[in-house]
C-alpha cells in the first residue's frame, strides 16, 4: 500500500504509522499476514461507512465491506485466497502509479460488466490514464488460481460485452444487429455499450485487456499465455483487410480485444513503464503502450492503400496511353480532344479521317481544296477548239462515216 500511496518514499513507515492511527480510531483492521511477513489492512465497518460518505460523492466507488468471518471449527479466518489476490490487486496498482500510468483514487476494482445474457463479468482492476496513453485499460490478476481455460472464457466475455449494442441504440440498428450475427461488426463503436462505460481507446478494437500473473513460476505462465493465444485467438486476432487494392499487407484490429501479459514480479522489478509487456500475436516484450499500438494496422493500410491507388492509377493511365492511337501522316499521337473526336459515338463522322491528326488533316482538306481551286482556274483558261468553217465539205462527211 505504501508504494501506491507513498510511491517516492523509501519505506513503509509513514504509511504503518498512519494506519495504526487508523487502527486506533477503529477504522481499519489487519485481515491477515502473509508469508513474506506483509499485512492485509481492510476497512472496518466504520471505516467503510466514513470512506463511502467521503469518496462516492465523488464518483470514486468503494469496495465491499470484508467481514471478519471465521470457520467455526478450526477458528482460522475464511477467504485467506481473497486476501492473496487483493494484495496481488494492490501491488499491481501500486506498481502502475509508481510508473506514472493512474492515479491513486483513478483505479477501480471489481468494476462489473453485464453480458446481454445477465453474466456479469468482473475486472479485478481498470485503469484509465489518457494523459499517458492509456485511456482505459482492463487487468485481471491471475495467481494461477484459475485454469488457463477459465482465462480464455473470461477473455471471450470481454469480447462479447464489447459487441453489445448501447441501450440507446435505434429501431434500426436493433433490427439490423438482430438480424445475422455478424452485423454488430459493422455498427460504429460510438454505438456500442462500451463506449458508454469508457472513453475512446484512441486505437483500433475494443477495450484492451492485460493478464497480470502473480506468485507462480515462468513456465506456468508460459503454459497459461500459449493457451490464452492459441484457444483465444479468435478473440484477440486481427483479421486481413476487405480490399481490391493488392499488396495490402496491414491488418484489422476493429473487432478484435488487445490482449497483454506480464507478471507482478516483472512490474516490481523493472517498473510498469519499462518493456515488460507482451502483446498476444507478437514476440519480445514491449512497453505498455508500444503494446497497445498497431503499427501494422488502420495507419499503415491507409498508406499502402493510398500507395496501391497511386499505382493503380499510374498503371490505367499506362495502358490508356499505349492504346493512344497515332496519326498516318506525321507518325504523333493524338491529344486527349483529338482522340475524343475520333471514337464518340455520333460524333465521329464530324471529326473527319479518324487516322489522321487535327493538323495533318486540316493540311489533307486544305491540299484538296487547293487543288480544286487549281483545277478550276486551268479548265477556265483552256483555249477554245477552232472553228471548221474551212474544211472541205467531202471530207468532213468522209471524217463522220469512219467515225460511224
Amino acid at each position: 500500500m505504501w508504494k501506491l500511496t507513498r510511491p517516492d518514499n523509501q519505506h513503509d513507515k509513514l504509511t504503518r504509522d498512519n494506519l495504526l492511527d487508523l487502527q486506533d480510531h477503529h477504522l481499519v483492521r489487519i485481515e491477515s499476514v502473509r508469508d513474506d511477513q506483509r499485512q492485509v489492512w481492510v476497512l472496518t465497518a466504520r471505516g467503510h461507512r466514513e470512506a463511502k460518505q467521503l469518496l462516492e460523492p465523488k464518483g470514486i466507488r468503494v469496495s465491499v465491506l470484508r467481514k471478519e468471518e471465521y470457520d467455526p471449527v478450526t477458528g482460522e479466518l475464511l477467504g485467506g485466497g481473497y486476501d492473496d489476490h487483493a494484495a496481488a490487486v494492490t501491488s499491481t496498482a501500486a506498481e502502475l502509479h509508481r510508473a506514472g500510468i493512474g492515479h491513486r483514487l483513478g483505479f477501480q476494482t471489481e468494476v462489473p460488466h453485464r453480458l446481454g445474457n445477465g453474466y456479469v463479468q468482473r475486472a479485478d482492476l481498470v485503469v484509465r490514464v489518457p494523459a499517458a496513453g492509456v485511456p482505459v485499460m482492463l487487468l485481471e490478476i491471475d495467481r494461477r488460481s484459475e485454469d488457463a481455460h477459465d482465462l480464455v472464457h473470461k477473455l471471450r466475455r470481454y469480447w462479447q460485452w464489447g459487441r453489445l449494442l448501447a441501450p440507446d441504440a435505434d429501431k434500426h440498428t436493433v433490427d439490423l444487429v438482430r438480424s445475422r450475427p455478424d452485423a454488430i461488426e459493422h455498427i460504429d463503436h460510438e454505438k456500442r455499450l462500451w463506449r458508454r462505460l469508457y472513453p475512446p481507446t484512441g486505437r483500433e478494437g475494443l477495450v484492451p485487456v492485460a493478464f497480470v500473473f502473480a506468485d507462480t513460476t515462468d513456465t506456468k505462465v508460459a503454459d497459461t499465455v500459449k493457451v490464452l493465444e492459441e484457444a483465444g485467438r479468435r478473440y484477440w486476432s486481427p483479421r486481413r483487410y476487405e480490399s481490391y487494392h493488392r499488396g495490402i499487407t496491414a491488418l484489422d484490429y476493429g473487432q478484435a480485444v488487445p490482449v497483454l501479459v506480464t507478471t507482478l514480479e516483472q512490474l516490481q522489478e523493472h517498473g510498469a513503464g519499462a518493456a515488460v509487456w507482451r502483446r498476444l500475436g507478437r514476440t519480445g516484450e514491449q512497453t505498455l503502450t508500444a503494446a497497445l499500438d498497431n503499427p501494422d494496422g488502420d495507419a499503415l493500410y491507409r498508406r499502402q492503400a493510398a500507395r496501391a491507388e497511386a499505382e493503380e492509377k499510374q498503371r490505367r493511365a499506362a495502358e490508356r496511353e499505349a492504346r493512344r492511337p497515332v496519326c498516318t501522316q506525321c507518325g504523333q499521337k493524338f491529344n486527349d480532344q483529338r482522340w475524343e473526336e475520333t471514337t464518340t459515338p455520333g460524333y465521329a463522322w464530324e471529326a473527319g479521317n479518324p487516322s489522321m491528326c487535327r493538323t495533318c488533316y486540316a493540311d489533307y482538306l486544305a491540299g484538296r481544296k487547293a487543288a480544286a481551286e487549281a483545277a478550276r482556274r486551268g479548265a477556265a483558261a483552256a483555249p477554245e477548239p477552232e472553228d471548221d468553217h474551212d474544211q472541205e465539205p467531202g471530207k468532213l462527211r468522209g471524217l463522220f462515216r469512219r467515225r460511224a
